[in-house]
């Protein structure tokens, strides 16, 4: 569970950053306010690009806690600057790594608890990975994308997929 769970968030992570570090380059080259972008939707009924990394940074932290039967970590939702959410990013990634992959074994069985709705739902550990955490992420991050790349920020998929981060 650990090989399924901290390199592909930790990847997805490290993209996400290096895709708002480019994004900050583009606003400061162009002299675009930066709250241009990080208020940016892609549609009125979708969160802004602010709120779609907070998202992509909570998913991924609260995955390895809940795995792991770790205390699920918390992030205020303060964040008004690329360089915020790129600390919120990294900090995320960071905790994912802090993470003993020994704290992994029986996370496929394990049972984990979230609120969906405002209902609590149990799921064992794998389908609470593959069919909740790892969705979640990848929406959330190719929705930030999807957001920076309709506003004009040069970012391809390579970025997305983390290969121009490593």
């Amino acid at each position: 569970m650990f090989d399924h769970t901290i390199p592909p968030m930790t990847r997805a992570l490290s993209a996400l950053g290096a895709i708002l570090a480019k994004a900050e380059a583009h606003a400061t080259a162009r002299k675009i306010d930066p709250a241009a972008l990080l208020t940016a939707r892609l549609f009125p009924d979708m969160f802004t690009l602010t709120r779609q990394v907070q998202l992509t940074a909570d998913f991924c932290a609260r995955a390895g806690a809940r795995l792991t039967g770790a205390e699920v970590p918390s992030f205020p939702d303060t964040e008004t600057s690329f360089a915020e959410l790129i600390a919120r990013v990294n900090k995320a990634r960071d905790y994912l790594l802090s993470l003993d992959p020994a704290g992994f074994q029986g996370a496929a069985e394990r049972v984990v608890t979230i609120k969906m709705r405002g209902q609590d739902v149990q799921m064992p550990g794998l389908q609470y990975l593959t069919m909740y955490s790892l969705p979640q992420v990848y929406f959330h991050a190719a929705t930030a994308y999807g957001i920076l790349r309709h506003n004009g920020v040069e970012v391809g998929k390579m970025d997305y997929m983390g290969v121009a981060a490593q």
